[in-house]
């Protein structure tokens, strides 16, 4: 609720990571809006196996534990003007993980390991992220997510990476996690949130190759691009680990909900 305030100044880390850096009172009083984006597929719930929007509840819980509203955007119709009017109610986006993506939409022929697109998604979070450039919204990419700003900004990928790297990894079994640990630029904003080194649950075939325009790499492991950020001043941060499988540590969903919280300060001042 708008104008309350807390007769205490601090509380807990979302982040599990020692103390908070906001004061209770301005977490409360202005919970930023994320967007979150969602599967679309098959999915059953008791008798009924119908077409639907889906989405891991960490995502959810994750923004919600770090002080934020999740707000869920299921593929639809990819306009622009649709996409703006969503991005202009929000103060924060998720693109979260999922399908690989159309190989064609970074000019390249499948691989025969490449899954078969949801060019429905595709062109949705491609329009979604559009607007939220524009309007320099802060976004974070996890894993798909991460790929998804690369290609929009003029990148490519990898399109399997046991290819290029002899291994498999960073995907070593169906609906199984990889844990690797990253190292992360010194300098960085995404090190500034993690610090320089941290544990990652990984599950992913494909990864970045081509560095799209303004991006730079905040984080490596073994040759492998792990994270991306931009090289200005906005909160635009792609990693290809899977924050929502660990939720005991944060820091990464609570960066974004604080980024989204100062861009909903600055909005409402305007």
């Amino acid at each position: 609720m708008r104008g309350w305030r807390s007769r205490h100044s601090t509380r807990r880390s979302p982040t599990g990571r020692g103390s908070a850096a906001l004061n209770v009172s301005d977490s409360e009083s202005f919970p930023p809006t994320v967007g979150l984006t969602t599967y679309r597929q098959q999915v059953k719930s008791g008798v009924w196996d119908v077409p639907g929007g889906f989405l891991p509840a960490g995502y959810i819980d994750g923004v919600s534990r770090s002080g934020g509203i999740a707000v869920l955007l299921p593929p639809q119709t990819a306009d622009a003007r649709v996409a703006e009017r969503v991005i202009d109610r929000l103060d924060g986006l998720i693109l979260t993980g999922g399908k690989d993506l159309d190989p064609r939409s970074y000019g390249h022929q499948p691989h025969p390991a490449t899954e078969a697109p949801a060019r429905d998604r595709d062109d949705w979070e491609f329009s979604l992220l559009r607007a939220a450039l524009r309007r320099r919204l802060p976004v974070l990419g996890i894993c798909r997510g991460a790929q998804l700003i690369n290609v929009a900004l003029g990148g490519t990928l990898h399109q399997h990476l046991p290819d290029v790297l002899g291994h498999s990894g960073h995907r070593i079994g169906d609906a199984i996690f990889a844990s690797t640990a990253v190292d992360v630029r010194a300098g960085s904003r995404l090190s500034r949130l993690v610090g320089r080194r941290v544990e990652a649950r990984c599950y992913h075939h494909q990864g970045i190759d081509r560095l799209g325009a303004g991006l730079v790499v905040s984080a490596i492991n073994a040759g492998v691009i792990e994270a991306i950020e931009t090289s200005g001043s906005d909160f635009l941060v792609g990693v290809q680990w899977h924050p929502e499988e660990s939720l005991d540590d944060l820091r990464l969903f609570a960066g974004l909900v604080e980024a989204a919280r100062v861009y909903a300060r600055a909005k409402e001042g305007m």
